[in-house]
């Protein structure tokens, strides 16, 4: 390139397209965007005649050419032409970012992967970007999680495990590896827009009996301190995920709102830390459960409808538990000098089964009813200002622990292998869509055999030992499966089996009772598995990481920007 086209290619990058590359450059967006958009600066003919439109605090650029006028020749067509095309490659170039995520209401949720048949995580990372998802919460720091979540555009709220409150609530040092580790190394190797540090997860639960009470502090700080080591004090905040249980009304109305007796000097020490530190307090709240533990609660008090019979506070009129509950919050914080502290709703959601009330109907009318305060932008009566609301959860996860109910595996707004539960409207005519390159075990079932007899006395034994070593919550009072007899109830129970170990020979033997089949025995609302194969799922739908499909997109326009501006430059 020549010294005169270097000057006018430093002119356009200096003055026009700065604050562009730096949006780029925030958004975590590939080089390859950079590389495209200066190669564009390379013709004069590029149309920035005033970007105020598009960059509101930028200065007016060169104004369009002109169309010259020649009394014998009229227009010269070749310049209006050229014109037209570079508005086209600028319409395309808007188009591509769009398509990225640049503009729009993101949505975030919880990834969970306490499965025996993960998704894979490219493909999982693929499937939140294809519904809009550009936040997402993690439990803990898995490598093949983080590493493909590098250049993805997803933000990324980092958890750290109970287990490990203790060894860093002791050390410094620990602290210092453990961001090391598992937060520098995937922000500057690979990537990774890690915007939050969960430090613990709910530790202050009445149900752990003051487990975490001495190390959940200690631990936060000294997290802070190693972010601040590694010099990701400003960009890298911490938090702690806290139960809705940290706070209570003894008058059952919100305003009545306070932290618990047994933690309130605990809870005031954290959150002036995370004040200072410019951290939000982050809290999970569930509607479910509080019409899981009471059959009383009135249903429609759990959704967000407004035909419930409202709960009146003041001035205040509250239709739905959510707003109350959280306003519960805020009146405590503003009681104890935190009035405008931030507030990230950590976990909310709906299961889908395990529970009368956990259900396909229930799980889509009430996350539809978030989903569109979400859009919305809406706040509640005490604080007006949305906060950031991160669903829970993405996937079923069927080796969870059911301690608190069998629900706990089925929370997902998609089962364990990415396929949609059920419809959401997101907005601007979008829609839930599913995991695309999921590979499969052979369709096939283990079911109990035709001609054996249910009063057979191993057929007891045999199903206990299934659900022993494999998922079957979907059998329970009130769930999808819980209307089947006895032969399908074993035939689930051994297909569940069969599925969590691989269709491994011998894993549908049960003492002459059972036969593999591939007639799908799925049934009403119960679903027969068939498991993802974890060892040959289709990596290809999403090449080494989510951001090789944004790469390729990338080369693809540039290629047309070459052919279109072969005869413009």
């Amino acid at each position: 390139m020549g010294e005169g086209a270097k000057a006018t290619s430093n002119k356009y990058y200096n003055n026009k397209l700065t604050p562009f590359l730096s949006l780029i450059d925030s958004a975590g967006f590939p080089s390859g965007i950079q590389f495209f958009v200066e190669s564009l600066s390379w013709c004069d003919s590029f149309p920035f005649s005033d970007n105020r439109h598009i960059f509101p605090h930028s200065k007016p650029g060169p104004s369009y050419p002109k169309a010259r006028r020649d009394p014998g020749k009229g227009i010269q067509i070749k310049q209006l032409n050229n014109m037209a095309l570079s508005y086209l490659v600028w319409m395309l170039l808007l188009s591509l970012v769009g398509g990225l995520g640049v503009e729009g209401v993101g949505l975030a949720c919880n990834w969970g992967t306490i499965s025996t048949h993960p998704l894979p995580p490219d493909i999982t990372v693929k499937l939140l970007k294809d519904n809009g998802f550009n936040k997402v919460k993690l439990f803990e720091a898995q490598p093949g999680v983080l590493r493909a979540l590098g250049n993805s555009g997803i933000q990324v709220m980092l958890g750290i495990p109970n287990d490990f409150l203790a060894p860093l609530a002791s050390s410094v040092g620990f602290a210092v590896k453990w961001v090391s580790q598992n937060v520098s190394t995937y922000v500057s190797k690979y990537g990774v827009d890690i915007r939050y540090v969960a430090v613990g997860n709910e530790p202050f639960l009445k149900t752990y009996k003051d487990s975490f009470l001495q190390t959940t502090f200690p631990a936060l700080k000294n997290i802070q301190a190693a972010l601040i080591k590694a010099g990701l004090g400003e960009k890298v905040r911490v938090t702690v995920p806290l139960n809705a249980d940290v706070y209570q009304t003894d008058s059952g109305l919100p305003s009545g709102g306070d932290f618990r007796s047994d933690i309130h000097a605990l809870m005031i020490s954290i959150i002036k830390f995370l004040s200072d530190n410019d951290g939000p307090l982050t809290i999970n709240i569930y509607p479910f459960l509080s019409l899981y533990a009471d059959p009383h609660f009135p249903v429609d008090y759990a959704f967000f409808s407004g035909n419930s019979t409202p709960i009146v506070d003041g001035s205040i009129s509250y239709t739905n538990v959510f707003e109350a509950n959280y306003d519960t919050l805020i009146w405590a914080l503003e009681k104890n000098g935190f009035p405008s502290i931030p507030v990230i709703i950590g976990e909310v959601g709906w299961p889908t089964d395990g529970d009368s009330n956990a259900n396909l109907q229930y799980a889509k009318k009430f996350n539809q009813g978030l989903v569109n305060r979400i859009l919305r932008g809406q706040g509640t009566p005490k604080r007006s200002d949305a906060p950031d609301i991160y669903l829970f959860g993405l996937l079923d996860e069927d080796a969870k622990s059911i301690q608190p109910g069998n629900f706990e595996r089925h929370w997902g707004i998609f089962y364990f292998d990415g396929t949609v539960k059920y419809s959401l409207d997101l907005g601007k005519n979008k829609t839930l869509v599913p995991a695309k390159g999921v590979r499969y075990l052979e369709r096939r079932w283990c079911v109990m055999a035709p001609e054996a007899n249910i009063a057979d006395p191993n057929l007891t034994e045999s199903i206990n030992y299934a659900c022993t070593y494999a998922d079957c919550t979907s059998l329970g009072y009130g769930s999808s499966c819980s209307r089947l007899d006895t032969r399908s109830n074993a035939s689930y129970a051994f297909n569940m089996y069969y599925q969590t170990m691989n269709h491994q020979k011998d894993s549908c033997k049960f003492s002459n009772l059972s036969v593999i089949t591939s007639i799908n025995p799925s049934q009403g609302t119960c679903r027969f598995e068939v498991m993802i194969d974890v060892g040959k799922h289709d990596t290809r739908a999403t090449s080494s990481s989510a951001g090789g499909l944004q790469n390729l997109a990338i080369r693809v326009i540039f290629v047309l920007i070459l052919i279109i501006y072969g005869g413009v430059c």
